[in-house]
């Protein structure tokens, strides 16, 4: 714990000066307690008092634990930026394994509980950009009030992404968003969907004077009651990046999914733009791998860590909470003791 002690040094504490503890020590028993499964504040102090004698033991505790009254004032006023800056610098050495050619998905997820009556279930988020091979977040950002887009572009701007490839939903599939990777050396592979018609009505285009024998490629997977079959292309879009003020796109991807259910078989095609011309297999683990970030960050917050119903609501907080689950989700899948596989 004490790398952790040392790395929250850095985060600023916008206390006044006559504050009875010390920041540094009341964010590790917040982490402590929410790997523990702590989802408040008010649970923080009572898991600190319960464990009292064991913070004792790394910690000086010079007035004792927190109140649940100051850990939730101190969530409030720190910035989630910073805090989880201080994390990154701890897991600096894992985030060091990436290699070339790894997806960093970038998402936002929807904090439903942080709210008051009146307001959307999306007016808080956080956008995270999640390594998927690592199963670690480089970064998390807030986005308030439907700023995902501008998260999402600071969110890139915190990470290295040379040699990397960056992979997200439509929305982030615009000039702003490419120019913001393209500006840090990555690779990018973004839904096409309606909110770029006209690149979308080209793509199409495109696939539509493929000739026979194009290489494609095809997958298929068989459990759980259903059977799955994707197929792969990827075509040239030369010269439409100046037709459409698009920076950059070099290939267009389509992949077409069947699925047969209980007798019942579903149709989707899907359309990418990427910056750079992969495989028709590249194409199909690059889609699936961005799936990650909803199956292993996402869904594991909300089981393991009931996020969803987590009712944090006032300023910073609920950002920095949700800083410490992220945080907490990457520490647990380090420990490689029996019985952590399940993270």
């Amino acid at each position: 714990m004490h790398l952790f002690l040392s790395a929250f040094e850095d985060v600023p504490d916008p206390r006044a000066g006559n504050t009875r503890h010390n920041l540094g020590e009341l964010l590790v028993i917040a982490f402590v307690s929410v790997l523990c499964g702590a989802t408040s504040c008010a649970e923080m102090a009572a898991f600190g008092r319960a464990k009292e004698s064991v913070f004792r033991g790394f910690l000086k505790l010079g007035h004792a634990v927190p109140s649940h009254d100051t850990f939730s004032a101190v969530f409030r006023m720190i910035d989630p930026k910073a805090l989880d800056a201080a994390f990154g610098r701890v897991l600096a050495d894992v985030a060091a394994l990436l290699r070339d050619g790894d997806v960093i998905a970038i998402d936002g997820k929807a904090l439903r509980g942080a709210r008051d009556a009146g307001e959307s279930a999306r007016t808080r988020m956080m956008v995270s950009a999640y390594a998927a091979r690592l199963r670690l977040t480089l970064a998390s950002v807030p986005a308030d009030r439907g700023a995902e887009l501008e998260a999402a572009i600071e969110a890139l701007g915190l990470i290295a992404l040379k040699g990397k490839v960056v992979t997200a939903d439509a929305l982030h599939c615009n000039c702003r968003t490419v120019a913001a990777i393209n500006t840090g050396g990555g690779d990018w592979c973004l839904a096409l969907k309606a909110n770029q018609d006209s690149l979308l009505s080209d793509a199409r285009a495109c696939f539509g004077t493929l000739k026979e024998g194009h290489p494609t490629a095809v997958t298929e997977d068989a459990g759980h009651g259903r059977r799955e079959i994707r197929k792969a292309v990827v075509v040239s879009a030369k010269g439409l990046a100046e037709h459409h003020e698009f920076p950059g796109p070099k290939v267009f991807g389509r992949v077409e999914a069947s699925r047969e259910t209980a007798g019942a078989t579903t149709l989707e095609t899907r359309y990418f733009a990427l910056s750079w011309m992969p495989t028709p297999d590249v194409l199909l683990a690059t889609v699936r791998t961005h799936w990650a970030i909803e199956n292993a960050l996402h869904w594991q917050l909300d089981v393991s860590f009931r996020e969803d119903a987590a009712r944090n609501r006032k300023d910073n907080g609920p950002g920095n909470i949700a800083v410490l689950r992220r945080r907490a989700l990457d520490v647990m899948r380090r420990d490689a003791s029996n019985g952590s596989g399940r993270w």
